[in-house]
């Protein structure tokens, strides 16, 4: 069944990218940084170098976070970029332990601790640090480029590739993992990147142009996030273009009304993330973000888990029904019921599976 959903939709295959079949882990290695470049190009624009300087300075400590088994520490993230200086802030929640613990970079909607689309004591208490920060404070939300840091990380306005603000929030997240990659409390190799609707995207995206993510969490990213594009129902190419243009880089707009003409699908950016771990989050009643398709992107990448000897999800022949958990593999597809918004339900599943991996 699944399979002929995949084949109606008539996706690009990414494992024929370049005209040849690639058949082993070593080829498809050798294509990651031309299908990055295709992503750059035709849809979110290109990622911003990595700063010349970052200096990282606490601004406040509170060491009796959470009945005292944490430490908040809010952090300004000091950026030198081409000979120019700006900042942004972020926070850090740690669980006082005595071994190096997982970290969720958390990118948000909001700034202040806590938050009510994370439950951060319960994720102290599983033993999970939390780095977050607000987008805004990186970009603004709108068609502004001279707000915040956008100024500093996209000068030519007119280039069809310029970096869209989904690539500058990642930008921001990538960041917060070279300070993360400093701190001894850390464990480094299991670190994920999460975000909900435009910033699942953006934490997709994250994932996919930085391997330092071992977990790259989608919660309700829908379209241009985790969903396929062809055959979608609820929001389009064509609407997500009419109402946050600036989300992309301006050649994306090449494909309104002609979708079926995209040289890729969503599932590429997925590919790029294998065979790490992919955890894609819906809510039964996000028809615009569209369940189904987001499930049968992280399907339709079976087969590039497959090149590196890895499971990816693991699932029945069928779409999976509400408050199924599938995470057996080295992915994870989970819907709930309700509608779109970042649960504490959600969270606790993806809590579930990582603590599979991450072995304290």
């Amino acid at each position: 069944m699944l399979n002929e959903l995949l084949a109606e939709r008539n996706l690009p295959d990414v494992l024929s990218f370049g005209g040849e079949k690639i058949r082993t882990a070593k080829e498809f290695d050798a294509k990651r940084e031309e299908i990055r470049r295709l992503l750059e190009s035709e849809e979110y624009g290109v990622l911003p170098p990595k700063p010349e300087h970052l200096e990282v300075v606490a601004e406040s400590d509170y060491p009796a976070f959470c009945r005292g088994s944490a430490t908040l520490t809010h952090y300004t993230a000091k950026v030198t970029l081409d000979g120019e200086e700006f900042s942004f802030p972020f926070y850090a929640a740690v669980p006082k332990r005595n071994v190096p613990v997982p970290a969720f970079v958390f990118i948000n909607f909001r700034s202040q601790v806590p938050d009510f689309y994370c439950p951060l004591e319960e994720v102290m208490d599983r033993g999970y640090a939390v780095f977050g920060f607000c987008y805004l404070d990186v970009a603004s939300d709108d068609g502004n480029f001279r707000k915040a840091c956008a100024k500093f990380l996209s000068k030519n306005r007119r280039a069809s590739d310029a970096s869209g603000k989904i690539m500058m929030w990642a930008w921001a997240a990538m960041r917060v993992m070279d300070f993360i990659e400093t701190l001894p409390e850390i464990d480094h190799d299991n670190v994920a990147v999460i975000g909900h609707s435009r910033l699942g995207k953006t934490a997709l995206v994250t994932g996919a142009f930085d391997e330092r993510f071992r977990y790259v969490i989608s919660n309700d990213s829908g379209c241009s996030g985790a969903a396929i594009t062809r055959g979608k129902i609820g929001e389009s190419l064509e609407a997500i273009n009419d109402r946050f243009p600036f989300w992309f880089c301006p050649q994306y707009k090449k494909y309104y009304g002609a979708a079926e003409t995209l040289p890729f699908d969503q599932h590429w950016l997925l590919s790029l993330i294998c065979p790490r771990h992919i955890l894609i989050g819906s809510a039964e009643e996000d028809l615009w973000s569209d369940p189904t398709s987001e499930f049968l992107a992280l399907y339709a990448v079976t087969d590039v888990y497959r090149l590196y000897g890895k499971e990816g999800l693991v699932t029945k022949d069928g779409i999976p029904v509400p408050d199924a958990a599938l995470g057996e593999g080295d992915a994870l597809y989970q819907v709930r019921h309700g509608a779109h918004y970042f649960s504490r339900a959600d969270w606790l599943a993806y809590l579930a599976y990582m603590d599979r991996f991450t072995k304290r």
